[in-house]
């Protein structure tokens, strides 16, 4: 997933968190290391725009407005005085960071201060580092927020199946199963737990994936049956 589209907002959060079905088992270890924690960045826009920014004031919101326009950024000259730009990815990436590391340090157990954390688990992941991706992820995990602690344990899952960890990847995944939120369906949890098993069991994983085809719900149905027809090939 590009930068570009991690920026994309939808309607749909069941597309949203599954929108890239079996790429995630079929690509380099960095690349799914990026789409663990990428796919559910998206989400994390979305959230922090209408659960967040509507919702509050004051300093956190314009730290956080102010963090966003970082992340969202043009690379290039500046093609005009109302945007912001950076003259390389590396400087933006750079500004990014230190903004969002400010963010959570100064609110470390507010909303902001998660949202910082999922951001900053999403470079470090960009960066190659899993380790440090993985403990930002666990903050969001240990917060118990009802929002974001799901996403995070999706990202999570996602992030250990990527190294190999299987099996702390769907105990992450069951409990989203066992638990589901309104960020998190019971049906996307299951998509993902057939994304990990699809390359060492292909029949546990079109096991999990048939009942999903028939979903009254348009988006669940259609990620079924590309999933079902990736996994045929």
């Amino acid at each position: 997933m590009d930068r570009a589209t991690r920026k994309q907002l939808k309607s749909d959060n069941f597309a949203l968190e599954v929108q890239h079905g079996f790429e995630f088992v079929t690509g380099h270890r960095q690349a799914m290391m990026r789409w663990a924690v990428a796919a559910v960045a998206v989400i994390v826009v979305a959230v922090a725009i209408f659960l967040y920014v509507q919702h509050q004031s004051g300093v956190r919101q314009e730290a956080l407005q102010a963090a966003m326009r970082t992340e969202g950024a043009s690379v290039g000259p500046p093609t005009n005085e109302y945007a912001a730009f950076f003259p390389t990815q590396a400087a933006k990436d750079k500004a990014a960071v230190q903004a969002w590391t400010e963010l959570a340090t100064k609110y470390g157990g507010s909303e902001a201060g998660l949202i910082a954390q999922y951001y900053l688990a999403g470079h470090a992941a960009d960066a190659g580092n899993a380790k440090e991706s993985e403990k930002r992820l666990k903050v969001v995990v240990d917060s118990g927020n009802a929002n974001y602690a799901p996403m995070a344990k999706l990202s999570l899952a996602q992030l250990y199946a990527s190294e190999g960890n299987l099996s702390e990847a769907r105990k992450l995944l069951q409990s989203l199963i066992d638990h589901p939120s309104g960020l998190v369906s019971k049906e996307a949890a299951i998509i993902a737990l057939a994304h990990i098993l699809a390359p060492s069991d292909p029949q546990a994983a079109r096991k999990l994936l048939e009942p999903l085809r028939a979903s009254e719900r348009s988006a669940v149905s259609r990620q079924a049956l590309t999933a079902l027809s990736e996994l045929s090939r």
